[in-house]
């Protein structure tokens, strides 16, 4: 791996980090972050594991260092939907699914939270390069 990578994934305290390898890298972290940063060696899986709130002086770090880091960054998003569109057997439809869902009835994971108002958790991955 020459590009250092960040994950920031929902429900996790903590940033999962991917770089090369070097002796120096628990020293080389502190300096970025400060003394009184705690990152987390994770065997298993090969990673750093470092609190969410440095993300953005993380980030700048490794691309200062290295030219460039990955960074996959988790998002909620939630789909709306109306019963009435999933119901609908006609081509007539103003819903904010932009007709993804129009008559089809495709109700895994909705949630009905007014009277036709259906709403669908979930995550995006957003993937991007910051370079130095």
């Amino acid at each position: 791996m020459s590009t250092p990578r960040i994950d920031r994934r929902i429900g996790q305290t903590r940033l999962h980090l991917q770089m090369p390898y070097s002796p120096s890298n628990r020293a080389w972290l502190h300096d970025a972050l400060g003394e009184r940063t705690r990152p987390r060696w994770n065997d298993p899986e090969r990673r750093w594991e470092i609190a969410r709130t440095h993300l953005m002086s993380l980030a700048r770090a490794l691309a200062d260092r290295f030219g460039a880091v990955d960074l996959y960054l988790e998002f909620k998003t939630t789909e709306r939907c109306d019963s009435n569109c999933q119901k609908a057997k006609h081509s007539d439809c103003e819903c904010s699914c932009l007709g993804t869902y129009h008559g089809g009835g495709i109700w895994g994971g909705w949630t009905q939270v007014g009277r036709t108002t259906l709403v669908r958790p979930g995550v995006e991955v957003s993937h991007m390069r910051l370079t130095a």
